[in-house]
């Protein structure tokens, strides 16, 4: 299972990064977007992927008993989530804008919009 991920994770650094290279904004902020995705997916992985094992140690229980997973890496994802849908947002506001103000999406034409 983890080579499948590591291949996952390689192939959305990879687009993202692609997206962010264009000229276009929205593709910059769909490169953004997988970013924050393979980064979520890179701290699954680099924190050990358990099948089937709870976070949380049972109640009335001081221990846990048999294999538990890492809560830690879970609450960093989650954070992370909620992080990224803020920036996304933010970036989709941005472009929405700066298109009803200069009427394309190319980033070279958006130099000249003090003018």
């Amino acid at each position: 299972m983890e080579p499948l991920i590591a291949v996952a994770i390689g192939t959305l650094f990879a687009a993202a990064v692609y997206m962010m290279l264009r000229r276009s904004i929205v593709k910059l902020v769909i490169g953004l977007m997988l970013l924050s995705n393979a980064a979520n997916l890179l701290i699954f992985a680099t924190a050990g992927m358990v099948r089937g094992a709870p976070p949380l140690v049972p109640e009335g229980l001081t221990a846990p008993v048999g294999a538990v997973a890492d809560p830690l890496p879970q609450a960093l994802v989650l954070t992370a989530i909620v992080i990224a849908f803020g920036v996304l947002s933010f970036s989709v506001v941005l472009v929405r804008r700066a298109w009803e103000i200069v009427g394309a999406d190319d980033l070279d034409k958006m130099r000249d919009t003090d003018s």
